[in-house]
């Protein structure tokens, strides 16, 4: 795990795009809870944090409006076919620490 961000400084349901380790990561805040997945959009390689909508559990790709689950990765519609890679974090009172050497769900990192 490494820390990242100060949660007090996320805004709420606005995707933030961090580099940790060079890895680009997209990290979404809802109220203490924080969820990072790879900021790279599985369809066209588009950033998800540009311009990109949360809603709920999901974050839609400005790009084509694909949609992804935040705790699964999972594309919820198309153009994606493929999730994206989560990756864990931990909220310790305001250090946000995110660890990018593994995804959670298994998905492979996207070509960017």
């Amino acid at each position: 795990m490494r820390s990242v961000a100060k949660l007090s400084e996320l805004p709420e349901a606005t995707p933030v795009r961090i580099d940790v380790d060079g890895v680009p990561v997209c990290m979404v805040r809802s109220g203490d809870r924080v969820r990072a997945v790879h900021d790279t959009c599985s369809h066209q390689q588009w950033s998800l944090s540009d311009d990109g909508m949360v809603w709920g559990n999901g974050i839609e790709c400005s790009l084509h409006g694909s949609t992804f689950d935040l705790d699964t990765g999972k594309p919820a519609s198309l153009p994606a076919t493929d999730p994206v890679p989560t990756f864990a974090v931990e909220v310790d009172g305001d250090d946000v620490s995110i660890d990018v050497t593994t995804t959670t769900n298994g998905a492979p990192f996207p070509e960017h």
